[in-house]
């Protein structure tokens, strides 16, 4: 049997990393001939002075800018619309997505529908753009969507609370500027979330059924320094050389999703988020241990795990594939106790009698199809229910 993965992938995004590279915004943006710029971010990304520092480089340089301040987390297609009309009164030929996830899926959403019209639905899937999009340059302030290195923007629709997945090549960041010093204003509870987001991408784009070569180099790179800086980064909040890994790290899961995919541990935490408002990092943390643990069962995937774990140097090279399964899955476990978090999600609110509806919707999310390992909904339905009880290790 040939177990050769084949891959196409061309690198499309510029990265730009190290400390106070923020200053050279106006500069870079110079180079892509921008002169109207739009800044889509939050009004907490503003307090912190990130916006102001953006302003001053793109101000500096000649260049117009703009602000949209109002991004909220998990973003509706009413937040694209309004997004939009900004944009459109701006008469913008450059965006630049400016904090977390949540603000870049926002600019990409924007600029989906400022250069080929109609709404989000109508990207809904891979590759519906027939336009060439404005350029992007993506800054974050988080370490954990890697949207910066992604095709894809999540736009949840305001009235089913469906996430779409919208992915087009020419979505991607033209531009990726990775300033460790942004990341330092982060509270510990995001910095935390979003930091087992990013362990979440490399654990799971390391075992898809689209993962190859290329996309593991980046899983096993991004779980070692995520793994080996998580606890660093949240008890030293300005250990500069902690937060310049997970950025780091995240920016590779990033780029090991644009060329693999998510799985199931992902399909079930969206709609945890949707019903019960839960912060996805925090949803696919605690569904992420259950779930390494149903792949460990699949030959390929427990192999993959371990080697995950070896690279990461938390076992040796002479233990067994189980033991590979369960120091990935304990690494997760770990870092929920650290965050002090909770690790049941009876402890969330969540309602015994849900289970079967969250299964249900679990098992429609795009990325369950990607999964090592075949689940669908009475499989969610057992895993939804271990880890409401807590069990199951």
């Amino acid at each position: 049997m040939n177990h050769i993965i084949g891959f196409d992938s061309a690198s499309r995004t510029r990265i730009v990393f190290g400390l106070n590279v923020i200053d050279r915004l106006g500069e870079l943006s110079l180079e892509i001939l921008a002169r109207r710029i739009l800044i889509v971010t939050d009004r907490g990304i503003v307090a912190a002075g990130h916006v102001d520092r953006a302003i001053r480089s793109l101000e500096t340089a000649g260049i117009a800018a703009f602000v949209f301040d109002r991004v909220r987390e998990n973003p509706t297609t009413c937040d694209v619309e309004d997004c939009l009309e900004f944009a459109r009164a701006a008469g913008i030929d450059c965006l630049i997505g400016l904090g977390g996830g949540s603000s870049m899926d926002t600019a990409k959403g924007c600029n989906f529908l400022l250069t080929n019209g109609g709404s989000m639905t109508d990207y809904w899937g891979v590759g519906k753009a027939s336009k060439p999009l404005l350029p992007l340059i993506a800054i974050p302030t988080t370490a954990g969507t890697g949207s910066e290195c992604q095709s894809f923007a999540l736009i949840a629709d305001e009235n089913t609370h469906q996430k779409m997945a919208c992915g087009d090549s020419k979505a991607l960041a033209r531009i990726a500027i990775l300033d460790p010093t942004l990341t330092v204003s982060q509270p510990r509870n995001v910095t935390a979330c979003t930091g087992i987001d990013a362990i979440a991408h490399a654990v799971e784009t390391a075992v898809t059924t689209k993962a190859n070569e290329l996309s593991l180099l980046y899983s096993r790179e991004a779980f070692r320094r995520l793994t080996g800086s998580f606890v660093k980064a949240l008890e030293r909040p300005d250990y500069l050389e902690a937060r310049a890994d997970m950025l780091l790290g995240s920016a590779f899961a990033g780029i090991a999703i644009e060329n693999s995919m998510l799985g199931a541990a992902h399909a079930a935490a969206n709609p945890l988020t949707a019903h019960y408002g839960t912060v996805h990092g925090q949803a696919v943390g605690m569904m992420l241990p259950f779930v390494v643990r149903y792949n460990g069962a699949e030959l390929s995937a427990a192999s993959s795990y371990w080697d995950l774990a070896v690279s990461a140097g938390l076992i040796g090279r002479d233990s067994t594939h189980k033991e590979g399964v369960d120091a990935v899955a304990g690494v997760v476990e770990d870092a929920l106790a650290t965050a002090a978090m909770p690790r049941r999600l009876a402890d969330c609110g969540v309602r015994e009698s849900d289970i079967s509806m969250l299964a249900d919707e679990a098992a429609q999310q795009w990325t369950a199809g990607f999964n090592p390992r075949h689940i669908q909904a009475s499989e969610f339905e057992e895993l939804y229910l271990a880890a409401w009880k807590g069990t199951g290790k």
